[in-house]
């Protein structure tokens, strides 16, 4: 049986601070089906930039665009995703 595919998503803005501990907690996981969508509301303190070198060593989807908020940002994570179950971190 082949087990289920989770989407684990992320919302940020000007998260530098924690984000890297956040992406680590994910990309450490051992699941073999993990995909994982962070949704950056537009951050300006260098978030981006670890965003981006996690992405270019691990399989992230991710955007970083002006958003109307968290749930906004997280909806639009749900539209990315193609897990069988969502979690959000």
């Amino acid at each position: 049986m082949k087990q289920p595919k989770i989407t684990v998503i992320t919302a940020s803005y000007n998260a530098k601070n924690t984000i890297e501990q956040t992406i680590s907690s994910v990309v450490d996981q051992d699941y073999p089906d993990i995909e994982y969508v962070i949704v950056d509301g537009g951050s300006t303190d260098g978030t981006l930039s670890i965003i981006a070198e996690y992405a270019s060593s691990y399989n992230i989807k991710w955007v970083s665009e002006p958003d109307q908020g968290l749930y906004d940002a997280l909806n639009k994570g749900v539209q990315m995703a193609t897990g069988d179950y969502i979690e959000i971190i």
